[in-house]
């Protein structure tokens, strides 16, 4: 009722024009050498600013979610406490450090940007810090899930034992975690370059600004040629994502028990060539940007923060506004849960297809028989599956619910079929990882037993998949409050619409105001992710 999907004023016929202009224009990208000049130097600085505000999310991430685990302040209580003791001691600071946490992840890398670039102009460190801070406290809050989620047979073992809950902690859990992180480690690079995207509606340079500059002026044929590179920016990194996962799913269940000690992990060379690469990219991305850290603590730049700070405080808090945030924020997490379920199904049906230790030769559900048809047919399936995915994750939320304003009047409808359509290849390429970075002992043990296919995947691969794949919509639903910004912003609905009518007319106080009801948004669906994934563990 609230997306008013049985409203008889829902479509816009006169938008289907454009909407086949766009996709013909996808067939004929602009490929000449002015465009070409353009595109390839704005690649680089897309990738330059995704890898410093990756490294700078990936330090906040780190400490944050080992901080905001609660498996970490349960195993380095004094064992000796009685169990309330124990659940009190643990509680404060881990819901203190979870609460911190979320204030920042609950506000978008453009209204971050929006906050920088007054603060510090068109400078490097705008984007950088506008995706490190938002993203740095996401990733923690997963971080700490997936260690929460990890087995703690381990663990328990090394503790009965005699070791000290410190290093049982780090020498069981983080082994198993590793896959998992590092999967969601290049999951965020892969996003900071669909946001350094989004930030070129700011003026972030790279290519977002170019696809907006060429939006407005309706040259289709070089949105196409910018969102093409940008496509392959990311295909390449899921590709070199892909790659590092079977590397450590092989070190890790290769043997008859999971190895304990990290250094296992980087054996082979192209585990050590990809290290070295990232090594190396870190610091050109700094050096390519020329980026100057010492702005931060300039003088200028301190008088300009205490400005901003003067103009957004007190928040505004006028009944009429109250009410009609109040309103807003029902339709903006209406807008969300069916964001979700189209990219929770979604995401589901195309992560096994996609997964690559299922299909493909020597994989689980081949019969090891030598049939180049059944191959062929294999890895089709597998790249159509993994390209739907990346085409749908491609294309940010922002151009997604751009597309449907074509045909759909502005409301919540088009901005939950833009979300869904943008987290449905979010979710569905982390819940194929999820499926490659499965033990693939049980499923081998089903396959010697004489086990069909389905009672394989229905048996050895669903049960093992089925938490973390939940953990990660749930957490996505999280993501998708922040993300109605975004179409907000281009007329999709909700409180992101009325964010950006405030903005646009410089109401910094009713800014604070509806920025304070999206952290009140967040911590809600944080609470009901926490209670879902305790249910379902």
């Amino acid at each position: 009722m609230q997306a008013g999907i049985f409203s008889r004023d829902l479509v816009n016929e006169g938008g289907w024009t454009q909407v086949w202009q766009f996709i013909r224009a996808a067939s004929q990208p602009d490929l000449s050498a002015d465009i070409l000049n353009l595109a390839v130097p704005s690649m680089l600085v897309t990738l330059a600013y995704a890898v410093a505000a990756t490294a700078v999310s990936m330090v906040i991430g780190i400490v944050g979610g080992i901080l905001s685990s609660e498996l970490w302040w349960r195993t380095i209580l004094p064992q000796r406490d009685s169990r309330a003791r124990r659940l009190q001691r643990h509680l404060l600071p881990w819901v203190g450090i979870r609460g911190v946490l979320a204030v920042p992840r609950a506000i978008h890398e453009v209204i971050w940007g929006l906050f920088f670039i007054n603060i510090l102009g068109l400078d490097p460190l705008v984007a950088i810090l506008a995706i490190g801070i938002p993203f740095g406290t996401i990733t923690a809050k997963v971080y700490a899930d997936i260690l929460d989620e990890t087995p703690r047979d381990a663990l328990r073992a090394l503790q009965n034992s005699g070791v000290t809950p410190l290093k049982a902690f780090l020498y069981s859990l983080l082994p198993q975690a590793f896959p998992d992180l590092l999967s969601y480690g290049f999951y965020r690079l892969e996003c900071a370059i669909r946001s350094v995207a989004v930030l070129g509606l700011i003026g972030a340079g790279g290519l977002g600004y170019q696809i907006l500059l060429s939006l407005q002026s309706l040259k289709y044929e070089q949105v196409w040629t910018f969102l093409y590179l940008l496509i392959i920016l990311s295909g390449l990194t899921d590709g070199w994502s892909s790659l590092l996962h079977r590397r450590l799913s092989i070190t890790r269940y290769g043997n008859s028990r999971p190895p304990i000690k990290m250094r296992n992990y980087t054996r082979g060379s192209f585990m050590r060539y990809s290290v070295l690469a990232l090594l190396l990219l870190v610091p050109w991305s700094f050096w390519y940007l020329q980026v100057d850290v010492t702005r931060l603590f300039a003088e200028r730049t301190t008088r300009l923060f205490t400005g901003v700070v003067s103009d957004v405080f007190p928040p505004n808090l006028d009944p009429g506004l109250l009410g009609n945030l109040f309103q807003l924020s029902a339709q903006t997490l209406s807008m969300s849960i069916l964001a979700m379920t189209v990219a929770g199904f979604g995401g589901l049906l195309l992560s096994f297809p996609a997964a690559a230790n299922l299909s493909l030769p020597g994989g689980i559900f081949d019969t090891g028989g030598r049939n180049p048809i059944r191959a062929a047919l294999g890895a089709t399936v597998l790249l159509v599956s993994r390209g739907f995915l990346l085409v749908s994750r491609a294309l940010s939320e922002g151009i997604w619910a751009l597309l449907v304003l074509f045909v759909l009047f502005p409301g919540i409808l088009p901005g939950a079929i833009a979300l869904g359509m943008y987290n449905l290849g979010v979710v569905g390429r982390l819940m194929a990882e999820v499926t490659e970075n499965a033990d693939s002992r049980p499923q081998v043990a089903l396959k010697g037993q004489g086990a069909s296919n389905a009672q394989i995947f229905f048996y050895g691969v669903l049960p093992q998949t089925l938490s973390k794949n939940l953990a990660y919509v749930l957490y996505r639903w999280e993501v998708c409050v922040r993300a109605t910004v975004v179409v907000g912003l281009v007329g999709a609905g909700g409180l992101g619409r009325l964010l950006g009518d405030q903005l646009s007319s410089f109401d910094y106080r009713s800014v604070l105001t509806s920025l304070l009801f999206f952290v009140g948004l967040t911590f809600l669906v944080d609470m009901i992710s926490f209670v879902a994934r305790r249910a379902i563990r």
